[in-house]
This record gives structure tokens, C-alpha cells and sequence, in this order.
């Protein structure tokens, strides 16, 4: 992860995570996808809005934030452990049911996301169902707070998941968010299946 844009969140973390925005709607989708009590990691989980969700329906949930800061008051308002854990400390085998990655893989640069999302692939079950989303565009750069971003294309992104394993397409939507700079954003919104056994 860009480490300009992860000083960041560890300087505003609990500015961040005042402002945290209610679950995505596309969650309720995405665990109705995995067997009951399953095994989900949660990448990026910022304040741990996501995360109270899968806790309540009574997932297994390894929650993980790149930033220290924002897992301790993720873990203290949940009541439940959040590890510190930037994505490529990752390093699981078939151990998940889900990934469940909200606007964080955008983050990493370019050149590095085939490397994470093979990291992802190992992590997940056979079968297991993997989520994200991803600003749209198709170059690099940095919004008004100085955050990095990889814009992607649906078409580079797809060539970039085929590169880190097979995977099976469940859905591919996109949507427009308020972002925390106060600028809209086109998102892409990405649910696949690891192959099964």
C-alpha cells in the first residue's frame, strides 16, 4: 500500500471512522453467497461498520486494517479483535469462506494489485466468494487529501484478476459515491467465485 496514503488513515483515523458511512447495501448479497457461521476476512475495515453486520449473523469474522490506529477503534467499538494487517501480510491457505475487500484494494498501486489478489485467491476456500470495489478511471493518482488511487478499467481489471488465478464472475456493477474529499466517484463493483475443488 502506498505509504503516503496509509500515514493518512493513521492520522485520521478517528476523523475517518466519525464519518464512516452506513454498510454497503451489496453486503446482505455477498453473505447470502456463503454457508451459514463461514469463515469471511474482511480487508480495510475502517471502522467496522461492515463487520458488525457479518458479527451479528453470526459469521467468523477476521476483521484486518492496514492502520493501527483505525483497528483499535474498530476493535473497541465492536467489542471483537481487529488485527493491524496491511494486504500483502497476507498470507493464508483456503482458510475462508469470503474476502470481503470495500474500497481499500483501491489503494494499492498498480503493479502490485495481481500480486494481492493472488494472495486473496490462495487465502479463499474452493468455492469461497471474494468482493471489492475500485474507483473507475485508467491511470493513477491522488485526490485532494493526498491519497493514492489506482483507476482502473473493467478491462484492465479483469485482465489483472485473470493473471492472479480463476475465478468466476458472479457480478460486476457500478455505482457513484460521495467520497470522503467531497467528490463523486465512479465505482466498480466486483463479486467473484474462487473455482471449486
Amino acid at each position: 500500500m502506498d505509504e503516503t496514503t496509509l500515514q493518512f488513515y493513521r492520522r485520521n483515523a478517528q476523523f475517518y471512522a466519525d464519518w464512516a458511512k452506513a454498510p454497503s447495501t451489496r453486503l446482505k448479497d455477498f453473505l447470502a453467497l456463503l454457508p451459514p457461521g463461514g469463515a469471511i476476512l474482511e480487508l480495510g475495515c475502517g471502522a467496522g461498520n461492515h463487520a458488525a453486520v457479518m458479527l451479528a449473523e453470526g459469521f467468523s469474522l477476521r476483521a484486518t486494517d492496514g492502520s493501527p490506529e483505525m483497528a483499535a477503534i474498530a476493535s473497541r467499538r465492536l467489542g471483537h479483535p481487529v488485527e493491524a494487517m496491511r494486504f500483502d501480510q497476507l498470507d493464508a491457505r483456503e482458510a475462508y469462506d469470503g474476502v470481503w475487500a470495500s474500497a481499500c484494494l483501491l489503494h494499492v498501486p498498480r503493479d502490485e494489485l495481481a500480486g494481492i489478489l493472488g494472495r486473496i485467491h490462495r487465502a479463499l476456500k474452493p468455492s469461497g466468494v471474494f468482493y471489492a470495489s475500485y474507483k473507475i478511471g485508467e491511470v493513477d493518482g491522488r485526490d485532494s487529501l493526498g491519497r493514492y488511487y489506482s483507476y482502473v478499467s473493467p478491462e484492465w481489471l479483469a485482465t489483472t484478476y485473470a493473471s492472479a488465478g480463476p475465478w468466476i464472475t458472479l457480478s460486476s456493477e457500478t455505482n457513484v459515491i460521495q467520497s470522503f474529499d467531497q467528490t463523486p466517484a465512479s465505482m466498480l463493483n466486483l463479486v467473484v467465485r474462487k473455482p471449486g475443488a
